[in-house]
């Protein structure tokens, strides 16, 4: 039984080393297909279009309502200790620094993990990307490189566009539930931001751009044949670009902020 156990452990731990390896061979194979030709225009707009635009919607609704929350319940626990006037700052800070990025990374994960996830594993199911390959187009170049691209460049503005809205809903809590004086709310929001702050959130969400369509694109890339395949790729997908984001967060967190 102790045999058994360790091998099992053993297996478990191989195939992890694998799979990050198989990762990483992936990932660098996408980039250096970025600097060469051809570049497809087309795709990197499409994927623009996808990423960015078709999610200013479900990211916009989350970032408004959490800065609206945010500001309440900061409200309800400072009040306590007679300090309601930090509200606007914790407010702004928290946004830009921590909930845009990751809320808007979340929600690209569970909408474009997930669509990339199934998109790519249908082609593998379909052997539409073994055809790409007859027709001497490489497919990581074609199907993976434009979207790590969008999702590297898209994820920052969609995140500034939280940000906006996120302080606009905790001014609007503020400002019109909780009676603040709109120009000292103002006052405090712009008086303790500073550039560090949204630029730190900005990087965040490029790594998390990065790590959402790589996790779609891996698994939709590598999954089994069959319909529970394209089912399991769409999920491992979504799980796990939401665990990295959270761990990739902390990290980014300690080196940017470290004292």
């Amino acid at each position: 039984m102790i045999i058994d156990f360790f091998a099992s452990v053993g297996r478990v731990f191989i195939n992890f080393i694998l799979s990050a390896g198989r990762l990483g061979l992936f990932f660098s194979e996408s980039l250096i297909r970025l600097f060469q030709r051809p570049i497809y225009f087309r795709q990197i707009l499409e994927q623009f279009l996808h990423i960015g635009y078709f999610s200013l919607p479900v990211v916009g609704l989350t970032a408004l309502s959490s800065g609206m929350v945010l500001a309440l319940q900061s409200y309800t626990g400072f009040s306590r200790f007679s300090a309601e006037g930090a509200v606007a700052t914790v407010v702004v800070l928290s946004i830009t620094r921590e909930l845009g990025p990751v809320m808007a990374g979340l929600m690209v994960a569970g909408r474009m993990g997930a669509s990339m996830a199934a998109e790519i594993a249908t082609m593998r199911v379909t052997e539409q990307i073994d055809a790409l390959t007859t027709l001497s187009t490489n497919p990581i170049k074609y199907l993976v490189t434009p979207r790590v691209l969008a999702g590297f460049l898209m994820l920052p503005l969609l995140v500034l566009v939280a940000d906006v809205l996120g302080v606009f809903g905790g001014y609007i809590v503020g400002v019109y539930q909780l009676e603040f004086n709109a120009g000292t709310y103002l006052q405090q929001t712009l008086k303790y931001l500073e550039y560090k702050d949204v630029l730190s959130g900005l990087i965040k969400a490029a790594a998390f751009g990065v790590i959402i369509t790589l996790m779609g694109c891996y698994h939709g890339y590598y999954s089994t044949r069959g319909a529970e395949g394209v089912g399991r790729a769409t999920t491992n997908a979504v799980v796990s670009a939401s665990v990295l984001i959270l761990f990739m967060n902390y990290a980014l967190t300690a080196l940017l902020f470290d004292k």
